[in-house]
């Protein structure tokens, strides 16, 4: 596989088969995830969205195929390429998989101190407050521990952990699940302000058709073990496969468009009484 230099794609994904045994999750799968993007990768149940992800990012190897993550092979990762690669990522991984024995600013510190070991302890502490004040909490969120949260914030402390490292990937897994319609439009609108902010790429999983309207730039579909297509969503939508037209046509995806659409007219009369071109 050729090595992208300026990481304008910064995943690339080419002929990957996961499996299971006997079973077939993926079988000879690409995917190029653009700079600066937020992708949404959508498909059924069983199709594999979270293995792809984890495929990507090392914790499952793949049966075959080539997966190459800011110019690195992660194939041919030797032991200190890899410590520094996982540098430049962060996750946060469904249910936010925060320890229940740290507070909030403790599990912040995790990575940190994994990767700069040498830091103090003042310095760590400072970071992870910041990171906490970042990803949307108050800042005494960070003396409590995970069972004091509620969900909207435990999603919230875990994508402060994500953020710990300065990662210029930041791979999100359902982020927005058991989260009411308030909660996951905020959270949507805090994911959209620290890519542009911050300068990140996102890989995002989720099943949140609104989600997907709101602040994907391009959606990924997996069916029939692959990704059989890569475009923004009226791109998919001219397309005349079943899954994708029973996806977006059904009664969720004609409401999820119309909640777009209102909220596009909105903001357009909005820019309009401000005196905006």
């Amino acid at each position: 596989m050729s090595i992208d230099p300026d990481h304008q794609c910064p995943i690339v994904v080419k002929g990957l088969t996961n499996a299971f045994g006997g079973y077939v999750v993926h079988e000879d799968l690409d995917l190029e995830v653009r700079a600066g993007e937020i992708i949404g990768v959508v498909g059924g149940s069983g199709t594999g969205k979270s293995v792809l992800m984890r495929s990507i990012i090392g914790l499952q190897r793949p049966v075959a195929g080539e997966i190459t993550v800011l110019g690195h092979d992660m194939d041919q990762q030797q032991a200190d390429d890899e410590i520094d690669i996982r540098s430049r990522w962060g996750v946060l991984f469904q249910g936010g998989a925060l320890f229940s024995t740290l507070t909030v600013g403790e599990n912040v510190e995790v990575p940190l101190k994994q990767f700069y070991p040498r830091m103090t302890e003042e310095l760590r502490r400072e970071i992870a407050q910041f990171k906490v004040r970042l990803s949307g909490l108050p800042e005494e969120a960070a003396f409590k521990y995970p069972s004091e949260l509620s969900g909207g914030m435990k999603k919230r402390a875990g994508l402060a952990r994500a953020l710990a490292l300065d990662p210029e990937l930041l791979f999100l897994d359902e982020p927005t699940a058991g989260l009411d319609p308030i909660g996951a439009a905020a959270f949507d609108q805090l994911t959209k302000e620290l890519k542009e902010t911050l300068g990140l790429t996102v890989f995002l999983i989720t099943h949140d058709l609104d989600t997907l309207y709101e602040i994907c730039d391009r959606v990924a579909v997996i069916a029939d073990k692959k990704v059989i297509a890569v475009g923004t969503i009226p791109e998919l939508l001219a397309l005349d496969h079943p899954w994708i037209q029973e996806y977006f046509n059904g009664p969720r995806g004609r409401a999820a468009l119309a909640t777009h659409e209102r909220g596009e007219e909105h903001a357009a009369m909005d820019k309009s009484l401000d005196g905006g071109p």
